[in-house]
């Protein structure tokens, strides 16, 4: 199963509140920095890095959309 993100594409972060499910916060603009091994779950993830803030974290694809 292939990433469906590019390095250094922006992309849109949709926050998640407790056990997955879909927190209120607004979605923040990030940039993709590496696309990282698919683990033993079989889900992509990515690292990403905020455009606004000195944040980057670990995510995976089902919450990224493309930014406009």
């Amino acid at each position: 199963m292939p990433h469906s993100y590019k390095l250094n594409e922006d992309v849109r972060h949709q926050p998640q509140g407790p056990q997955g499910r879909a927190a209120n916060d607004a979605p923040m603009i990030y940039t993709i920095v590496q696309r990282m091994p698919i683990e033993a779950d079989g889900r992509l993830r990515y690292r990403i890095k905020s455009k606004s803030e000195n944040i980057e974290r670990v995510v995976t694809e089902d919450q990224l959309s493309y930014s406009q």
